[in-house]
């Protein structure tokens, strides 16, 4: 392969390849990584300013994904016509996964990952009204009863508008943006060009941020630090990957089954008991994440995964 210049593969790996069994399955694996990073960097951020705990997820991902990607792609990667977007797409996730790392700190896992969560409706608008994507009355339905789930998770009441519910639903605006933006994307960009540009940007973003908090971290600290953001590198391939391959409609509802690796961390890490709210919502969500996944397997061939 070509280490500096534009590599071919990567250009026909902008292709739209629809496949969304496999979409989904990447969905789910990247909700597991996603949690794991989530969990160590709440973990984190009760030590260290968030903009560190930031930094270091973004940097260690970055590297990851360096060694990952570039030794096949090239440094042809970063080639790219829609800088623009990239960094319209980077200022969005600066914020999305700031406030998420707030209300982080702030809230249990579990309750944070279910404000989140509704995110889907936000970007299936999103890409119902910029990318013009048709949204049928399945999925709009499915879609619905998996956000009634999350408010049951949610509990909404007088003491839902505190600060870290405001981060966190702050958080799933920007994210159905993200979304959005990420598949208007993926019709002239990679998966490997968007997330080495997320990555580096983020990077870049959060650097900003050190000269107004900065804490040397402890060795265990440090590890726990590199964990995050190897788990991050990879939770953000696998998204990006699954956004790629599979209209946001239908894809995005997957990301509900966080909720139950946020559970399971919560309950494991802080002996945050899962409530019956938690676990009756949790039960919709799941429901009708695999709804979807039988109806769109019915709809759809499933083809054979890219070598």
């Amino acid at each position: 392969m070509n280490a500096g210049g534009a590599d071919p593969d990567v250009k026909a790996a902008a292709a739209r390849v629809t496949n969304i069994p496999l979409a989904n399955f990447l969905m789910i694996a990247s909700g597991a990584a996603f949690n794991c990073s989530n969990a160590a960097s709440k973990w984190l951020v009760e030590v260290y300013p968030v903009g560190e705990v930031l930094f270091s997820r973004s940097l260690v991902a970055l590297v990851t994904m360096a060694l990952f990607i570039l030794p096949t792609a090239g440094l042809g990667v970063y080639r790219t016509e829609r800088i623009g977007a990239h960094g319209l797409r980077a200022i969005s996730q600066v914020g999305s996964q700031t406030m998420l790392v707030i209300a982080f700190s702030m809230m249990p896992l579990a309750g944070a990952m279910a404000i989140t969560f509704s995110s889907p409706i936000f970007s299936t608008l999103a890409s119902a009204y910029f990318l013009n994507e048709k949204v049928g009355a399945a999925r709009w339905g499915v879609l619905f009863v998996g956000f009634l789930g999350v408010l049951i998770i949610a509990n909404p009441g007088a003491d839902s508008f505190q600060l870290g519910a405001l981060f966190a639903l702050g958080n799933a605006v920007l994210f159905g943006t993200v979304v959005a933006g990420v598949r208007g994307m993926s019709n002239t960009e990679s998966a490997e060009t968007l997330i080495m540009w997320q990555l580096t940007m983020l990077t870049v973003a959060y650097a900003l941020s050190l000269p107004f908090g900065f804490r040397m971290p402890t060795a265990f600290d440090a590890i726990l630090m590199a964990c995050a953001g190897i788990g991050n590198g990879f939770a953000q391939y696998l998204w990006t990957r699954a956004i790629h391959l599979a209209p946001t409609s239908a894809v995005v509802p997957f990301q509900y089954l966080s909720l139950v690796w946020a559970m399971l961390l919560g309950f494991a890490i802080w002996g945050d008991w899962p409530t019956l709210n938690l676990l009756i919502g949790s039960a919709i969500v799941v429901a009708s994440g695999m709804f979807l996944f039988w109806r769109e397997t019915r709809r759809v061939p499933v083809k054979e995964p890219e070598a």
